[in-house]
């Protein structure tokens, strides 16, 4: 009996170690490239990098099996997550179209947004979407196009914070909480608000949403949430002292690259455990995520303010004079703001059949002040991003896989 306890204890002991990510390859990778990655490894702590890259193959199904890899991967170590948590906020919000099931509300059906607390304001029209009138879709299209944070601002007042949080915990993201919008200094009170929404169908309402008020707390308490020597307040004036982000949102990058498998694997998990998305919202995700900005007719977005590789940081760095190449796509979400640069990406090479995700996160805040704008994007950030991915993707191009995906699920027409 005592041999047989022994031995199932082992047997645990090895599945647990073998769902933990490998902390040596991917140090071992950078090492070996100082021309590209010596700033980052003689200033780890100081540029506060986070990385988590997971290999896919496939069996003779096409069903896909993982293993990861990390590099500094602390989900107590908080960053602030930026424009990350559009992305869950996004799929929410078309959950919480299927689970009110009303008929003629989805998510094309016009979207008017009211005011019903200090500070929150009204939308009636869309200029971007083709019918002029906003919606969830087109909302959701100019989250994953360029990030836009209105657009993410009205869904997490459709789904309301509660809600939101519910979902976190209901998917196990015990690391995340989502708790105010983003770019309009929503804090305090103003963040437990939420606006009156009221949809309509052919000029008929069909749902109206009332004002909503959450009166919970969720408290998280990782390291690293007091940060730097001072800050510009909201009349830019200096504060020498430390800026505070204990209010903020948190997204740990595993939690990150978990939504996204999730998002983009989802028979990889239990049935209760997948989302609750049509074909069609999952296809509408899919082609937005990866869709360049350029590409997009409703909205539109065209140069020079908006290119290609604008919200890719992964493989291009954000350049605004990248060579695409033709064959790659990049389903991603990226978040810039406090020196952070993030990016949460599943990686595709149709021709060469190559697969990978990539989560990554690096800050660069040289003079510790924050609001300033005074950051390191262009010089440490987002070369770095460019770098890493670009390095990894050479490892998958000699890596020998048993299977080749079909990668068809993941090929759209732009």
């Amino acid at each position: 009996m005592k041999f047989l306890l022994t031995t199932l204890f082992s047997i645990f002991c090895l599945a647990t170690m073998a769902q933990q990510p490998d902390t040596v390859f991917l140090k071992n990778l950078l090492e070996a490239h100082p021309e590209l990655f010596s700033h980052i490894l003689n200033h780890p702590t100081h540029n506060e990098v986070q990385i988590l890259y997971t290999q896919i193959d496939r069996d003779e199904n096409n069903v896909p099996h993982f293993r990861s890899y990390s590099y500094r991967l602390n989900a107590n170590h908080y960053f602030y997550p930026a424009s990350t948590v559009k992305l869950p906020t996004a799929i929410f919000a078309l959950e919480k179209l299927n689970e009110l099931n009303i008929k003629g509300l989805d998510w094309k059906s016009v979207m008017i947004t009211d005011s019903a607390f200090a500070g929150q304001t009204r939308v009636t029209k869309d200029s971007s979407s083709k019918s002029g009138l906003p919606s969830i879709q087109n909302y959701i299209k100019k989250i994953l196009l360029v990030s836009d944070n209105d657009a993410y601002n009205r869904l997490y007042e459709f789904v309301g914070r509660e809600e939101i949080n519910q979902k976190l915990k209901k998917y196990g993201l015990t690391g995340t909480r989502i708790v105010c919008r983003l770019a309009i200094g929503d804090r305090d009170e103003s963040t437990k608000h939420t606006n009156p929404v009221n949809f309509y169908n052919k000029g008929k309402p069909v749902y109206q949403k009332p004002a909503m008020y959450d009166p919970n707390e969720y408290p998280q308490t990782p390291e690293h949430m007091i940060m730097g020597k001072g800050y510009l307040d909201k009349n830019d004036k200096l504060v020498m002292e430390p800026f505070d982000f204990s209010k903020n949102n948190t997204y740990p990058l595993a939690d990150q690259q978990m939504v996204l498998k999730r998002l983009l694997f989802p028979d990889t998990f239990p049935k209760e455990q997948q989302y609750n998305l049509t074909d069609d919202q999952y296809k509408l995700i899919y082609r937005y995520m990866s869709m360049w900005p350029t590409e997009s007719k409703y909205p539109t977005y065209s140069r020079p303010d908006y290119y290609p590789a604008y919200c890719k940081w992964l493989f291009y760095g954000g350049d605004s004079l990248a060579v695409i190449n033709p064959h790659i796509r990049i389903f991603d979400k990226i978040g810039d703001s406090y020196g952070y640069d993030i990016d949460n990406a599943y990686i595709v090479d149709y021709k060469n059949k190559v697969e990978f995700m990539l989560s990554a996160v690096v800050q660069s805040n040289d003079n510790q002040i924050y609001n300033d704008n005074k950051y390191e994007y262009k010089t440490v950030c987002l070369p770095f991003m460019r770098d890493l991915a670009q390095t990894i993707y050479q490892v998958e191009l000699k890596r020998e896989k048993k299977f080749l995906p079909d990668l068809n699920k993941f090929k759209f027409r732009y």
